[in-house]
């Protein structure tokens, strides 16, 4: 008789409710139930015979797949709720007609491209450290920036004991007390440019995300989303393959 169970925190990211990172959370933290039984990380389901539930919610399988682009505007946190009754991203994506979640984040006064699904496989994809996507900032910095700088920039910078991964930093405009750069990651470290940059001594005024991998925030405005067409899913699919290839 074939086995098919599979890892708790999988069959919950693939059916919509967060990352898998995130999913064994909320393992640990003793709120998802396996047939009425408190779950434990290593557990295994199958996905037509048990009952999964979260905070006492039961999942339903998600048979639809959704893949949305969002122009998160400043002000707004990377999450679906928030019990501070700060603004979230779940408020501009209430009409897309089904539950997804942030795949990665951007943080409170960042703005730009954020994507969001319910495939728990993209999401992995995606955010997983060793696949080295690359995402694409608008960064305005002040007062202004040197070519030591900049090399360093591109050689890493020390933060919290670790150095980062070398990152992309190209001067687009440069005036007086202010620098407009385009800076490439290929890693996710939290508030990692602003660090980067806070590193140097440079004040980030401004940072917008405008492209992941070749998927490009184009003309979307801000507050606005859109799905992603099945042949930006695989080619960022295929970047994030290519990145695990190069490691």
């Amino acid at each position: 008789m074939p086995d098919n169970k599979v890892r708790l925190q999988k069959y919950m990211a693939d059916n919509g409710i967060a990352s898998r990172r995130k999913c064994e959370e909320m393992i640990e933290q003793g709120l998802v139930k396996v047939n009425g039984n408190r779950a434990r990380i290593g557990d295994k389901v199958d996905p037509k015979r048990d009952r999964v539930s979260v905070n006492g919610k039961k999942i339903e399988a998600q048979k639809k797949l959704k893949y949305i682009l969002l122009h998160k505007p400043r002000g707004y946190i990377t999450t679906m709720q928030d019990e501070q009754g700060r603004k979230c991203v779940a408020e501009l994506v209430s009409d897309v007609g089904m539950r997804i979640y942030p795949v990665g984040r951007l943080d409170r006064e960042s703005e730009g491209m954020l994507l969001m699904t319910n495939d728990g496989a993209f999401s992995n994809a995606m955010t997983h450290p060793r696949r080295h996507v690359p995402k694409t900032y608008r960064v305005t910095i002040r007062p202004s920036i040197t070519d030591e700088q900049i090399n360093a920039f591109h050689n890493g910078i020390e933060i919290d004991g670790r150095m980062t991964a070398p990152a992309g930093l190209r001067v687009l405009e440069k005036t007086e007390g202010r620098v407009v750069c385009e800076v490439i990651l290929y890693e996710g470290r939290n508030r990692q440019i602003r660090r980067m940059f806070e590193e140097l001594g440079i004040d980030v005024a401004r940072l917008k995300r405008t492209a992941v991998g070749s998927v490009k925030l184009g003309m979307l405005a801000p507050g606005k989303w859109r799905e992603l067409t099945e042949e930006e899913v695989r080619k960022l699919m295929l970047a994030a393959e290519r990145g695990s290839e190069n490691d």
